[in-house]
């Protein structure tokens, strides 16, 4: 495939010109599923660079974009704004309206486009706050202006000359984007990505994932405004792919089932309720049938890469593929490749039983900062190991610091944080991204993440706890959602927990326990407090002496991202767990 693209922009017009695709983009409209060619979908890209010039925008200018869901209005406004040498602003559709002041005024935004109503409006609670001119709206919804509008707005082609100078001014070494993290701490920083970053980590990425171009199927779910979708749908484009809008999160499983794609990428807390609702199902079974899901999840667990096993593990695998493992890939459609996870640590119990079933997990690693790869498993030339996170992607330097902390070189490093030059200097030293992850690397070049470098800790004895890894073991559990290891200049680690409520409701009917069915009252039971325990003494057998949780208490609130406990890739907010849940801090403790 020809690689002279330079700009994002150039991703979709490669196609156009190489292999258009009558499917580029397919949105669910009813019960039918609508496609957009490529030929159609840069047309609409031109017409919104039309009126967007129209109405006084100029290259450089910041535009805001939120969207509740993943859709075809995003990728062309997306195009029709960078190739006019404009900034796409990307925003959480989840976050509150005070961080929407904080980043539409942090970024200069001019104008800011939402997908709905509900977004509408709260983007207008703080308009008059902001120096915003307006905001437009996918949808049709009354006293806003619409995307309908500007449609008509660009209709006209008189001023197609000026789009086509400004997209020919554009460099490579522009700035694209500003990609706002979320983080688990302290105020968003505005991550300022060029066209470069994020094109040259798309090409080196696309080498190393082992798919063709072709007219496979992907359907495109997780957040767009996070840099893992957002890489994925350039990917897609460069690789000729059919991208198919999911619903919503809540209607994925029915629309891998209709879509039947070949590949998507995945973060772990989803992997992880896909692995608790086949669980969960397993367990209701009888007989012959439950001893044999049991039997082909344990094989499951023992998986290692490479016949490792030998030949009559295999002989044995092949037999629970057929019989349990094919009604796990009929559940992802049933012609999934593999699967990419990122953006947070895999248990990597999950990787050995997913691809022991026939649908591989490669995990990588990336950040923001990074647009976004880094390194990434893949199982040619035997660049396969669990536990790690993969070998660095070609053009990309990885060094372990002194103190343990990642260091990483490339074309894909963050030009720096939006009117933070202090921060930014801090960040990259003599070229090299100082990442914040704490990680080693082996002597085959396979890259290990241990823990985040903040979220370390020492307790009152001096011992170091990296609670991420134990985090991952105690999640391990069926009985345990989330977990959150506390115990800083304390004497002792401990846990505030969440339950997996949809596990532990069925477990306590099972056994009978009474209660009034709320989560509160099942997690005062001393049984239930029992059984936790019970699985913490389990993960407690794989630490260390100093790292064992000697305490936990349990929460009966779900942690999420509209609680504001989660960020919207899944991650657990430290700061805000330990400051709702002071009093568990204080009883763990006796403070």
């Amino acid at each position: 495939m020809p690689t002279e693209i330079s700009r994002l922009f150039d991703f979709a017009y490669q196609q156009l010109n190489v292999n258009p695709n009558a499917k580029c983009f397919n949105t669910k409209i009813g019960e039918q599923w609508v496609s957009c060619s490529t030929k159609n979908y840069l047309e609409q890209a031109n017409t919104i660079s039309r009126a967007l010039l129209k109405l006084g925008v100029q290259p450089n200018d910041k535009i805001a974009v939120v969207t509740s869901n993943n859709r075809i209005e995003w990728s062309i406004l997306d195009i029709a704004v960078l190739q006019i040498g404009a900034v796409n602003v990307p925003l959480y559709p989840t976050i509150s309206s005070k961080d929407y002041k904080f980043i539409i005024n942090h970024s200069d935004a001019v104008l800011c486009f939402v997908s709905d109503e509900e977004l509408a409006k709260k983007v207008d609670q703080i308009k008059e706050h902001t120096q915003l001119k307006n905001i437009y709206s996918f949808d049709e919804i009354s006293d806003v202006p619409s995307w309908k509008s500007l449609l008509n707005l660009g209709k006209s082609t008189s001023n197609q000359h000026e789009v086509d100078d400004l997209k020919a001014k554009v460099q490579p070494k522009d700035l694209a984007t500003i990609i706002y993290t979320s983080g688990t701490t302290g105020i968003p920083k505005g991550v300022m990505l060029s066209h470069q970053n994020i094109v040259e980590n798309t090409i080196v990425s696309a080498k190393a994932l082992d798919l063709e171009p072709s007219n496979y199927k992907v359907l495109s779910y997780l957040p767009v405004c996070h840099i893992f979708e957002r890489f994925a749908l350039y990917y897609y484009q460069y690789m000729g792919f059919e991208i198919y809008f999911a619903e919503s999160v809540d209607k994925l499983g029915d629309n891998l089932k209709e879509v039947q794609p070949h590949f998507i990428p995945v973060v772990p807390r989803l992997l992880e309720k896909i692995y608790d609702k086949i669980v969960d199902k397993g367990s209701d079974l009888k007989g012959l049938k439950k001893l044999m899901f049991y039997w082909a999840l344990d094989l499951g667990k023992h998986y290692e890469p490479y016949h490792k096993n030998g030949w009559w593990y295999h002989f044995q695998l092949n037999i629970a593929k057929k019989i349990v493992f094919s009604k796990w890939r009929a559940a992802l459609g049933g012609n999934i490749k593999f699967l990419v996870s990122g953006s947070a640590p895999l248990q990597p119990i999950l990787i050995k039983i997913f691809t022991a079933a026939g649908i591989p997990v490669f995990e990588g690693y990336g950040m923001t900062e990074t647009s976004p790869g880094i390194s990434i498993n893949d199982f040619r030339h035997r660049k396969f190991k669990i536990g790690t996170v993969g070998k660095a992607l070609e053009g990309i330097s990885i060094k372990i610091a002194s103190d343990g902390e990642i260091l990483v070189k490339g074309s894909n490093v963050m030009m720096g944080y939006y009117k933070n030059e202090q921060l930014t200097k801090q960040t990259i030293i003599d070229n090299y991204l100082h990442t914040g992850d704490i990680g080693e690397l082996d002597s085959e070049g396979f890259l290990k993440i241990t823990d985040r470098k903040k979220e370390m800790f020492k307790t009152s004895g001096g011992k170091y706890i990296a609670p991420a890894v134990l985090e991952g073991k105690l999640k391990e559990s069926r009985f345990i959602e989330q977990a959150m290891v506390i115990g800083e200049n304390e004497k002792m680690p401990a846990a505030i927990i969440q339950p997996h409520f949809e596990f532990l409701v069925e477990w306590v009917k099972r056994k009978k326990i009474k209660t009034d069915g709320s989560f509160k009252a099942i997690i005062s039971k001393k049984r239930v407090k029992k059984r936790i325990q019970k699985e913490i003494d389990k993960a407690n057998e794989t630490f260390g002496q100093w790292e064992q949780i000697k305490a936990f208490e349990l929460t009966s609130e779900i942690w999420s991202v509209e609680n504001g406990l989660l960020t919207p890739t899944m991650k657990i907010k430290r700061r805000s767990i330990k400051s709702k849940y002071k009093n568990l801090f204080g009883k763990i403790y006796k403070k």
